[in-house]
């Protein structure tokens, strides 16, 4: 059987679009010689929905698409919508795919494991099948697979999360291959995981395995498509790429060997990962800007590593005559920094623009004098006047937003944003924060990264060499604050993404006294990640909404 596997990028809500988009999908596939086109979960909706799925409006108008899509489809297709269960007891839907063929919905079928880990919270709107069902198409059965459903082989998996193998129960009524219907975000960490997963559950059931994963960015996940064949044999018969479209049609014996363009992932390695990083970010912003309207972005450029990587991954997402680099200069900053940013609009090609905040900075301290009089020279002073600075560079950034309509692009990073090292209505103000799921160790790689895959200092080599400085106050450094980063941020890996204990850091051999401080400052800093921008999500626990802390709490660890 020569399947088709439909990767394109999707849009959460835009129904008719989304149709469209897969109708030429599946059109392409036809005329490659596809008996049947694949796409993915929740296809028609676009993923994840989230409280749309509330909507019986919603809903209605997703099964109408996908009865438009049946009667225009020119060959039969797995695709994936929103099903009510029709039951006045539990949750109203089902994560369903449907198998279309002849201008007809032929058969449903449900998706048995929803995930509430992490990003995912599918039992809030989903029921779980009650039962499976095998697809026929040429006398061919087809176990159908949604996302979840593939991932709790318990020969691979040292703990699963369900006990329940829905793999397994389609092999057992006789499957002959297994189409895996995904919406799977990226992560860096992933990248080999998913596919030897996937070659596993073949091999351990002999049968071929075809996975078509979501493409596109929807807010802060990143789908990274990177669909594929494994036959029974468990071998890598063919992949699409990663964050591009793509139509791979592949001739899937059942039982048997696949056969298709080989056309797999470079080896995964530290190079493969920083550059699959970048590739992301990159989309990331893309993605993020056009289906919010932006076609242009500004940048705040401070000379230092954060902000020339966002604005080298905003160039090659928009175009660099869509950038807009602005310096903000204040009575702080040192000649190198305005130099090293301009010498990076310049290599880049941005518009540059350059706007003193000393006038509003002096005005802020004169309206301010009468009533912190004396007070001038203390501790919380000077974080009062840092504080002044980064909001007046915030304002100004904003009004550039509102005046031009560029999306600003926030610059933090992970590591800052972990430990507070960042002001609110400051250097958080933005509508994306491109680094936030970027540790300052990463930050440093992903330049260099930039840097050779231009074959060119595209970022200047005084800004990847000079310590990190917020310059707030005269001669300052982030380790006059912080530990150094080599220090802090496999400490943070460690806390945030291993969940890791204080006492388990201190085993590992983090110093006590350093694991407290810097817990404490994750800890106390909650409620200003709570009020930054959405984020672009490459790691396995990223700051958002797949990490969920109370601010009104009291637990230290």
């Amino acid at each position: 059987m020569r399947i088709g596997l439909i990767q394109r990028s999707l849009v959460v809500g835009d129904l008719d679009g989304n149709v469209e988009r897969l109708l030429d999908g599946a059109r392409a596939a036809a005329g490659d010689g596809a008996r049947l086109a694949v796409t993915t979960e929740m296809a028609i909706t676009g993923y994840p929905p989230h409280d749309l799925l509330e909507r019986p409006d919603f809903i209605d108008a997703n099964l109408r698409a996908l009865d438009d899509f049946a009667r225009r489809c020119p060959i039969p297709a797995i695709v994936g919508f929103a099903d009510r269960t029709g039951r006045t007891v539990g949750r109203p839907l089902y994560n369903a795919a449907a198998l279309v063929a002849d201008g007809a919905v032929r058969s449903v079928h449900h998706k048995s494991l929803l995930p509430t880990y992490d990003v995912f919270d599918e039992a809030r709107y989903f029921e779980p099948a009650e039962t499976l069902q095998l697809a026929e198409l040429d006398g061919k059965k087809l176990g159908i697979a949604i996302c979840e459903d593939i991932w709790n082989d318990a020969d691979f998996w040292p703990q699963r999360r369900y006990p329940r193998d829905p793999v397994t129960e389609l092999a057992d009524l006789g499957a002959d291959i297994i189409i895996n219907i995904a919406a799977s975000p990226f992560a860096v960490h992933k990248r080999p995981v998913r596919g030897r997963m996937l070659a596993a559950q073949a091999r351990k059931h002999g049968l071929p395995v075809v996975s078509v994963n979501q493409l596109g960015a929807n807010d802060d996940l990143l789908f990274d498509g990177a669909s594929a064949v494994f036959d029974s044999r468990g071998r890598h018969a063919a992949q699409a790429p990663e964050f591009a479209e793509d139509i791979l049609c592949v001739d899937v014996e059942p039982r048997g060997a696949a056969r298709g363009p080989m056309r797999s992932l470079a080896p995964f390695d530290d190079a493969g990962d920083q550059s699959a990083a970048l590739a992301a970010l990159t989309f990331g912003v893309r993605e993020y800007a056009h289906k919010c309207g932006f076609s242009s972005a500004l940048v705040g450029l401070s000379g230092g590593i954060d902000s020339a990587l966002t604005a080298a991954i905003a160039a090659r997402a928009l175009g660099a005559n869509n950038v807009v680099g602005v310096a903000l200069p204040s009575r702080y900053s040192s000649d190198h920094s305005v130099r090293d940013a301009q010498t990076l609009a310049d290599n880049l090609g941005l518009r540059w623009l350059e706007v003193g905040i000393e006038p509003l900075f002096a005005a802020s301290l004169a309206a301010l004098e009468p009533v912190i009089d004396g007070e001038t020279g203390s501790e919380a002073s000077d974080i009062t006047e840092q504080n002044l600075q980064a909001r007046a560079r915030g304002t100004l950034l904003m009004a550039l937003s509102n005046q031009f309509g560029h999306l600003l692009l926030t610059t933090g990073n992970k590591s800052e944003l972990a430990v507070g090292y960042c002001t609110l209505y400051g250097d958080m103000a933005g509508g994306l924060a491109v680094l936030s799921d970027v540790s300052k160790t990463l930050v440093y790689a992903l330049a260099r990264r930039f840097n050779a895959e231009e074959k060119a200092e595209i970022i200047p080599r005084s800004t990847l060499s000079k310590p990190p400085s917020a310059e707030l106050a005269p001669n300052q450094v982030d380790q006059d604050s912080l530990p150094p980063y080599d220090v802090l941020d496999p400490l943070l890996e460690l806390y945030v993404e291993g969940h890791l204990g204080r006492d388990e850091l201190v085993a590992r051999g983090f110093d006590a006294e350093l694991t407290d401080r810097v817990l404490g400052l994750v800890q106390r800093s909650e409620y200003k990640r709570r009020q930054a921008a959405p984020g672009l999500k490459i790691t396995s626990k990223a700051f958002g909404l797949g990490r969920r802390m109370p601010l009104a709490a009291r637990w230290r660890s």
